[in-house]
């Protein structure tokens, strides 16, 4: 139970700093935050001031050449973020209070995902549930994580070094990385190609390619093959990433199951190892604190039933 004196700052805080804030951090600044805005600068920082004053602690520090977000600013930020994204979906919410199953659902997604098993559930739920809406952002892995946690979308679908807090976490399919090269590489077509051939070699990758990171399988195996420790090219997309190899900008990996049909179509080649190569699981991820619609609420019940149905065996792309 709240004491008195707790209760004061909900009621008397004005709702708009917080959004003035938000827009002040995301922009990086008091200057860009009032462009965006389309308001003076004076407006800004006197919002500023007002909400510093509210909480009697500094959320910025700011100079002519220096901008940062103090340590309770960054709290302040991750809460007001996760505020204003249970406000935004207030009226998909509202849409679905009816006995038929509508509403609008928002997904999240790393772009290599590729699983037969989703796009059946997606399938079958639009099917019996026409009047549903859907949208579907394509972002990298750690914006999936930041888009859950600040609720600002039903599900994500994405790579993880680690559990994030305040989420719920499942496999929804595991996958196999393999090496492939494009048609005017000098390995293309060859039969005979060893590990050691791959030594020197340019390589390109995703940005979560790293020691640390959700492919640090694929990371090892290049320090392995000797390649050249540098990437060559970088991209947090999956069809970029292909693009490069064909390019012949660099050796990358890729998924298998997904690298297949342009293996097929002599686009791509694949090159050593051909086994033992590195599993990485791709994850459903939700909120656990999001009130859900009728359409959210049946989409996330049918994948959970399906994962329950699915061995994970099943849902292992080789």
């Amino acid at each position: 139970m709240l004491k008195k004196y707790e209760q004061r700052l909900p009621w008397q805080l004005d709702w708009n700093l917080l959004r003035t804030f938000m827009v002040i951090v995301d922009e990086g600044g008091i200057t860009p935050a009032a462009n965006f805005l389309s308001l003076k600068q004076p407006t800004i920082s006197a919002a500023l001031k007002r909400l510093e004053d509210s909480f009697g602690r500094r959320l910025v520090n700011r100079s002519p050449n220096h901008f940062s977000v103090t340590p309770l600013g960054q709290v302040l930020y991750a809460e007001a973020r996760s505020v204003f994204g249970t406000i935004a979906q207030l009226p998909n919410l509202m849409s679905g209070m009816d006995d038929q199953v509508t509403g609008h659902i928002s997904i999240a997604v790393a772009s290599h995902v590729v699983s037969r098993h989703f796009d059946a559930v997606l399938e079958q739920f639009n099917a019996e549930h026409p009047q549903v809406t859907y949208s579907i952002s394509t972002v990298e892995s750690a914006e999936v994580v930041a888009h859950l946690q600040q609720n600002r979308v039903t599900l994500g679908i994405c790579l993880l070094q680690e559990p994030p807090l305040r989420l719920e976490t499942r496999t929804l399919y595991r996958e196999y990385f393999g090496f492939y090269c494009g048609p005017k590489h000098r390995l293309f077509g060859r039969d005979d190609i060893r590990m050691a051939d791959l030594k020197g070699e340019n390589a390109v990758s995703f940005q979560t390619d790293e020691v640390n990171g959700p492919l640090f399988g694929v990371a090892g195996l290049r320090q392995q093959a000797g390649m050249n420790p540098g990437l060559k090219g970088i991209s947090s997309s999956l069809p970029e990433v292909r693009r490069m190899i064909i390019s012949n900008i660099g050796i990358g990996a890729l998924p298998v199951h997904v690298a297949m049909r342009d293996v097929n179509q002599g686009l791509l080649w694949q090159l050593p190892p051909y086994s033992n190569l590195p599993a990485i699981d791709i994850y459903i991820l939700t909120n656990p604190k999001r009130t859900t619609n009728s359409a959210e609420a049946g989409l996330l019940k049918l994948l959970q039933t399906t994962l329950n149905d699915i061995p994970l065996e099943e849902r292992t792309y080789r």
